[in-house]
């Protein structure tokens, strides 16, 4: 990649974090702690989508800001600037899209912890961790080794960046193995994230919730 290149690569990692972010774990787990679970517990919705209007909000709140943002890179690094075309566009807005769902089905699977140990977010600080280092953050994929290439790419990681990213960016990256990826990690964490509900439920009734 080249200095241009390079620039709007890390533009759109940048880009595809904010849009991506999620914070539900530390939600989550005040709310066990404090006793306020009990109420949302009353109501019809279940709380993990009550948690994914509220992210979802804070995108649309959070969107002019970064709009903002992008066009002064652009003033400062005029060799960045480019026009993706709209099939890019689309295909990395789907992306993010599914990167985000697949974060939040991560941490919230990972906020299940809190039933049983009032340090979850412990938990979620390593994953953290290996989504630095392993999701094209930090670096794109491509100066990575070829072994560490291959053991990244079996792990929802570079999904979460790398990928939106890089098909934002217009670079020849190949999208279909990845969605095929994602989905299946998004499986693994949706029945991962009600089998520790159903058995932190009984435990939290347990304790006279």
């Amino acid at each position: 990649l080249g200095p241009g290149e390079m620039a709007r690569y890390f533009l759109m990692v940048f880009l595809v974090r904010q849009l991506t972010v999620v914070w539900v774990v530390w939600e989550f787990e005040r709310d066990v702690v404090e006793g306020r679970l009990s109420f949302r517990l009353l109501r019809p919705l279940d709380p993990f989508f009550e948690h994914l209007a509220a992210h979802v909000a804070e995108r649309l709140a959070r969107l002019p800001f970064v709009l903002l943002l992008v066009l002064l890179f652009f003033a400062l690094f005029p060799e960045a600037r480019f026009v993706p075309e709209v099939g890019d566009l689309l295909l990395g807005l789907g992306l993010t899209a599914l990167a985000f769902l697949l974060r939040y089905l991560m941490q919230y699977a990972v906020a299940m912890l809190t039933f049983f140990t009032e340090r979850a977010y412990a938990v979620e600080e390593v994953l953290f961790i290996l989504l630095l280092f392993l999701s094209g953050t930090i670096a794109p994929l491509e100066v990575f080794p070829g072994w560490a290439q291959r053991l990244a790419l079996l792990t929802p990681f570079p999904y979460l960046a790398y990928l939106p990213a890089a098909v934002l960016a217009g670079q020849e990256v190949e999208p279909w193995p990845g969605v095929g990826i994602m989905l299946l990690w998004g499986l693994f964490f949706l029945l991962l994230w009600r089998f520790l509900w159903w058995l932190g439920l009984r435990r939290y009734s347990g304790h006279g919730a």
